[in-house]
């Protein structure tokens, strides 16, 4: 089974939900930093740091890719860019398959 890797591309905020839904003030996800990356030797736990409520969210993607899913719609195939969801500051994720 292939490795992956999972490289936190970036860390976004969307203020106007915030501003309109929460009670005080809330940033960008701290739990990562831009460009951070994680290489994945299980699909069944996440790395050592990584966030396990982002790891419950890709976990799907990691698990595919590291089993030699081609992704017929990206640039290259063995690429999945995908997110958590938290709704207020989603982190988004590359997960790429390295040999």
């Amino acid at each position: 089974m292939s490795k992956c890797k999972i490289t936190v591309l970036k860390r976004t905020i969307h203020r106007d939900l915030v501003d309109e839904y929460l009670e005080g003030e809330m940033d960008r996800c701290d739990q990562f930093q831009d460009g951070q990356e994680f290489v994945v030797e299980s699909p069944f736990s996440p790395p050592e740091g990584f966030c396990t409520w982002a790891w419950a969210d890709i976990r799907k993607e990691v698990f595919a890719i590291k089993n030699g899913a081609d992704l017929s719609w990206a640039k290259p195939t063995s690429v999945a860019i995908t997110c958590c969801t938290d709704g207020y500051r989603p982190v988004i994720f590359k997960v790429e398959r390295i040999d």
